[in-house]
């Protein structure tokens, strides 16, 4: 086994053994804390630009499958602590290092990443770098910072996924990063589903005579779609929106409010969020590191969910613009299944704005 060593960009190093790919790589380092579901997450585009850290201790007992994969990958490294070399499920079709290497990502292995989070948890998100030597340089692991990843993970073409059953809606699907599991959960409620390009102009959105447009999760810094932000200020008000995660922060800033970027971020699938005004909370699967300021939204939107552990905004709605969006995942796989009721609001918004069905 070969040697490897994961560096923060504060020196601290681990040593650990070598998975996946050879060639080094620098990321920002986050952690997340589900126990399952780590195929979703390395197929997961909100992860580009990150080097991804498992919480639970063992990874890849399981295998993974391709019928569970929620996109192209674009993790910049992967970090565990002790990675599954035999995995025992009759649906695997390969090893977590088989698909490390073959999707080019650097990981470590056998590193202590207990000792790992806590150090994120105290000082926040940092980058990292993971390299066959302990040398590297420290100002260009500092200087490293994810840009260009909506772009970088939207769909090229206008794709067209049929319903399941009758079709009853069409939805246009604004792709910043999309999960797959979104897709599915509108074409079995009877959706045909239109994905499109993040950079598809509002008008050329409303061209399709939609339903409903729902704006997907991505990764990256929400302000620094610039131009998305503009499409959606022009969108919003006119057609039943749903936005989800970097589509509920877009939203957002498209009705004039503001995000900020969390301590080290909200990722895993227990993420427990609490009804604004009720007295539900629901357990919830996350992934991300920037949250919307609900009170730079004072008189346009609705705070419908915070967060339990540190109130952050956790979802949104507009009144009289048929909008409402949430930073959790409704749609999680791996994880609960708590809000997936969601999906079922949204077509009812969309039964108000009924047009002959065929």
């Amino acid at each position: 086994m070969e040697k490897a060593y994961l560096i923060l960009e504060n020196g601290t190093t681990f040593e650990g053994t070598r998975i996946g790919a050879k060639a080094a790589s620098v990321g920002e380092l986050v952690f997340t804390t589900g126990m399952v579901g780590y195929t979703e997450t390395l197929t997961d585009p909100s992860y580009a630009g990150q080097i991804v850290l498992q919480t639970f201790p063992l990874i890849g007992n399981y295998g993974l499958s391709a019928e569970d994969f929620e996109g192209k990958t674009a993790v910049r490294g992967y970090v565990v602590r002790e990675c599954c070399a035999e995995p025992s499920n009759f649906r695997a079709q390969m090893s977590l290092n088989d698909f490390l290497c073959a999707n080019g990502i650097s990981g470590i292995a056998g590193v202590d990443t207990r000792e790992i989070t806590r150090i994120i948890r105290e000082n926040g998100v940092m980058n990292a770098a993971i390299s066959p030597t302990p040398d590297v340089d420290l100002n260009a692991v500092k200087a490293y910072r994810v840009a260009g990843a909506v772009p970088a993970v939207t769909c090229k073409k206008v794709e067209i996924s049929a319903p399941v059953g009758e079709k009853r809606y069409t939805v246009v699907l604004v792709d910043y990063g999309a999960k797959g599991n979104i897709i599915r959960n509108l074409t079995k409620r009877g959706c045909e589903v239109i994905r499109v390009p993040q950079d598809t102009a509002a008008e050329a959105v409303l061209a399709y005579a939609p339903d409903g447009v729902m704006l997907s999760n991505g990764p990256g810094d929400p302000a620094e779609n610039t131009a998305a932000v503009a499409e959606l200020k022009k969108l919003i008000g006119r057609v039943p929106v749903f936005g989800i995660c970097l589509g509920h922060q877009l939203a957002a800033l498209a009705m004039g409010g503001r995000t900020v970027k969390l301590r080290f971020g909200h990722r895993g699938g227990n993420q427990p969020v609490r009804e604004v005004g009720g007295n539900r909370t629901y357990i919830t699967s996350q992934n991300h590191g920037y949250a919307v300021v609900s009170a730079s939204l004072a008189g346009i939107g609705r705070e419908l969910y915070v967060n339990a552990n540190d109130g952050s905004c956790e979802g949104m709605e507009y009144p009289g613009k048929q909008c409402f969006t949430v930073q959790f995942h409704p749609e999680a796989c791996g994880g609960p299944h708590d809000t997936e009721f969601l999906f079922d609001r949204f077509i009812s918004m969309m039964g108000g704005n009924d047009r002959a069905k065929g």
